[in-house]
């Protein structure tokens, strides 16, 4: 029960909040981009609570249960790299288009309503299915701490995560994500030290989990060996974690949940500070979760589902205060993520397809009331699929996010730094990488087994590269494409410019401390007692 007061608690803050900001809204660029006017802080906690949700405090930690903790470290190594790549190799730039939103950039950029129309139409089915799976885990979650029945608790998830977003759109999701950004990372690193207790202490903790004859080697880099592996060979699985870590940081540098967050900073400094500040907290709570996560195979092999696995160490092993908090913690993991979502998707629906299908603009009152109207009905429409589609947490929202890697990635990159490519190579990018991932998809589907190095993802990348190089063969480059470009690549000079320069040069100081911190982390948690088990 106490568990339940606290979710509820916790929903009540959000939309009180939600109300409280909405009368605070009076124009689209407060919406859609929170006004321009995010803190470092507030940037990165919303970076990071959009990236973290139900995929990563269930159905990843799930996938670390069932044998693969460190398989899925190395594969975080590869992909936090996308904060740093994505600010400084993109998030820069897209800021200083003065975009509303991602596809409006791309449209900008080509001056093509078509690219604009593309990039909205995958961006809206891609973050939509990812949106389902997010909002299916925040219902498991509710479900089996409340005792509600599935259905009643996607119900409670969807009024939660709808309401306050429809209000206030990105202001409330902003202040929103950095509380729940502090609720959840308190959770990770206050647990790891009660969890690694109740399995043993430390060292035994870790030695027990690397010997653990339930999940022989599920301390070793490749992961459980025997037969419940089902990652393929040792090299295999490495390579699946390279592949996917790599794919994951194109993933995190330019997808519109990401990337968009840089829309809202103040100036370019506080992105920038943003990205490394985001990059430190994703691979430390990572690091804790998986290494407590991995321990608690020794105290009960049986959880099912495994995507339950934190769930029930935060019900069995901590004390009832702490476990509210982490209960409340993954709640507030989703509830971000889906808020994230849903307000990009509602914003995409407005401003790049129904404005731009009417040819005509609208006034920001027009346009707020229309983005909340898209937000309601979209929102109703994946309570629905989530209704009907039976839960896949992790599955589900590697594939979405995947999408924009192929159909997204090299288009965004080349839009920076390529003179050469036209509308016509832009668009045919798009199109070919999203159907190349889905094709990829559907061969599986079907039954064809597909070698790891050729993952849909990879076969979607590799067609959009080469729809962009063919396409751009076609078509000419015009002089508003080639002054938008050269206008995003002139570096703006702030009124206090030398002084967010001396703070923002600290900035690779504090990441090579951090590097050296976590790998002093890592030796003393995993790799020692990993040797004394050996």
């Amino acid at each position: 029960m106490i568990y339940t007061i606290g979710i509820i608690v916790s929903f009540l803050l959000y939309i009180l909040i939600g109300v409280v900001l909405s009368k605070r809204v009076k124009s689209s660029e407060e919406y859609y981009v929170s006004g321009r006017k995010g803190s470092t802080l507030m940037v990165t906690g919303t970076l990071v609570a959009s990236f973290l949700s139900t995929v990563s405090f269930m159905g990843e930690a799930g996938f670390s249960y069932e044998g693969y903790p460190i398989l899925l470290l190395i594969l975080v190594i590869f992909n936090v790299t996308g904060y740093v790549i994505g600010v400084f190799c993109f998030g820069r730039y897209l800021r200083r288009s003065q975009s509303l939103t991602v596809p409006e950039y791309f449209g900008n950029r080509f001056q093509s309503n078509k690219v604009r129309m593309a990039t909205a139409i995958t961006t809206i089915l891609g973050i939509s299915a990812y949106l389902v799976a997010v909002t299916q885990g925040g219902a498991v979650l509710l479900s089996e701490i409340s005792g509600t029945s599935y259905p009643v608790a996607l119900l409670i998830m969807w009024i939660a995560y709808s309401s306050f977003t429809v209000l206030s759109g990105a202001k409330g999701v902003m202040v929103n994500d950095t509380i729940m950004f502090f609720l959840f990372s308190i959770a990770t690193y206050i647990s790891f030290p009660y969890i690694i207790g109740k399995a043993g202490g430390f060292p035994d903790a870790i030695i027990k989990a690397a010997t653990n004859p339930e999940r022989p080697d599920l301390l070793s880099w490749h992961g459980i060996t025997g037969p419940d592996a089902y990652m393929g060979a040792p090299w295999e699985a490495l390579l699946w974690a390279i592949i996917l870590g790599l794919v994951w940081s194109a993933v995190i540098a330019i997808s519109p949940w990401q990337s968009s967050r840089y829309l809202m900073a103040k100036n370019e400094h506080v992105a920038i500070r943003s990205g490394v500040w985001a990059t430190i907290s994703i691979i430390t709570i990572y690091l804790f979760l998986h290494i407590s996560i991995s321990t608690i195979t020794t105290v009960n092999p049986n959880i099912k589902p495994t995507e339950k696995v934190f769930i029930w160490a935060a019900m069995n092993m901590v004390p009832k205060w702490l476990g509210v908090i982490i209960v409340s913690g993954i709640m507030a993991a989703a509830l971000s993520s889906c808020a994230s979502f849903l307000q990009l998707i509602g914003s995409s629906i407005t401003r790049d397809i129904i404005e731009q299908s009417r040819n005509k603009t609208y006034t920001d009152k027009q346009l707020l009331r229309t983005s909340r109207l898209s937000m309601i009905v979209v929102s109703i429409i994946i309570l629905l699929i989530g209704l009907w589609q039976p839960p896949s947490i992790m599955w589900i929202g590697y594939f979405a996010a995947t999408l924009f890697a192929a159909s997204w990635g090299p288009v965004a990159f080349a839009s920076i730094y390529s003179k050469k490519i036209t509308k016509t190579g832009a668009l045919s990018s798009i199109i070919v990488g999203f159907l190349g991932v889905i094709f990829g998809e559907s061969l599986e589907k079907l039954g064809v087994t597909l070698p790891v190095y050729l993952n849909p993802v990879i076969i979607g990348v590799v067609l959009s590269s080469l729809a962009l190089y063919i396409g751009s063969k076609f078509g000419e480059i015009t002089d508003q494409e080639k002054e938008f470009q050269n206008n995003i690549l002139k570096r703006p000079i702030e009124a206090d410019e030398n002084e967010n320069m001396k703070v923002t040069k600290r900035y690779p100081i504090y990441l090579v401390a951090s590097g050296i911190v976590i790998i002093i982390v890592t030796f003393i948690f995993y790799y020692w007692p990993l040797q004394l088990a050996m």
